[in-house]
């Protein structure tokens, strides 16, 4: 679809003439029909493991960008995900446990919010409170550690939202369960009882949708990586669409790819595992 638009990468914010354009077009294959580009580069992706050059970067591979790329997604990915499931269950698990406890309330609120205002404003305001007023945390770039703590909170406010909305429905279900209640009337320890029964049969809908879960902070993350600016796959992404850098455009959206099969493939076998009655 970026293909089809009119003009061309190398018109954008350079004077040259169309005789160098040409030349360009040519040295890349752009020149060719679409169908025939398309073929040259599934080609060059299945032989030689190509994802093409950057028409943006001079003198560097897609590959080469990806490769240092790759590591500050995943990590800024992961690191989301952890934050996600510690305050995703402990608000469901709490809300689940004391249903008119204020922080069931809480809980209630911050999934609600969670769930409704768009990632860039929850930075806004991160940004707005830690790093501007308080001078707790750096705004943006990555030169050390602390510098994913604010994007992370960012990225993981969603899912965490989503995570305690499906943990407390969950434990409800699960502590209703006539196996619960025998125990409890045989008089186990309440908490008891939640860890070692509660929770781990109210942990399969938990790991079922933490495969859309790792996909959205991983693709998510395009967003929150371009206002940090963190030199993640996300900003390369941005930049490279609205550069028309296709080659790398083509070639982010092929890692991603990967990527979200593999988390799928890995939540499947997660889930035979801890409940082998799924496999049938």
């Amino acid at each position: 679809m970026l293909r089809t638009l009119p003009g061309s990468p190398f018109e954008e914010g350079k004077r040259l003439s169309p005789e160098i354009i040409l030349k360009l077009e040519k040295k890349y294959g752009l020149d060719k029909p679409l169908l025939e580009q398309y073929q040259s580069y599934i080609t060059g992706l299945v032989r030689r493991g190509d994802l093409g050059p950057s028409l943006k970067y001079p003198n560097r591979d897609v590959g080469d960008i990806l490769a240092d790329a790759i590591p500050v997604s995943l990590g800024l990915g992961l690191i989301a995900l952890i934050l996600a499931l510690v305050l995703g269950m402990t608000l469901g698990i709490t809300a689940a446990l004391k249903p008119d406890h204020w922080l069931s309330n809480f809980a209630y609120l911050f999934s609600s919010l969670g769930m409704s205002i768009p990632g860039f404003v929850f930075a806004a305001i991160l940004i707005s409170i830690f790093a501007l007023k308080l001078k707790l945390l750096p705004v943006a770039l990555l030169e050390g550690p602390e510098y994913f703590i604010l994007p992370a909170c960012t990225l993981a406010i969603a899912p965490s939202s989503y995570i305690a909305r499906i943990t407390r429905s969950s434990m409800l279900e699960t502590l209703g369960r006539e196996h619960i209640k025998t125990a409890l009337a045989k008089g186990l320890s309440y908490y008891d009882i939640v860890l070692k029964h509660g929770l781990w049969n109210a942990l399969l809908p938990i790991i079922t949708v933490l495969g859309p879960i790792a996909a959205i902070l991983v693709t998510g993350s395009f967003v929150v990586e371009y206002i940090f600016a963190l030199p993640g796959m996300g900003k390369y992404f941005v930049t490279a669409f609205t550069n028309r850098d296709y080659f790398l455009v083509s070639g982010v959206i092929i890692v991603f790819a990967v990527i979200l099969l593999l988390i799928n493939t890995l939540v499947d076998l997660v889930i035979k595992i801890i409940d082998p009655k799924s496999s049938s």
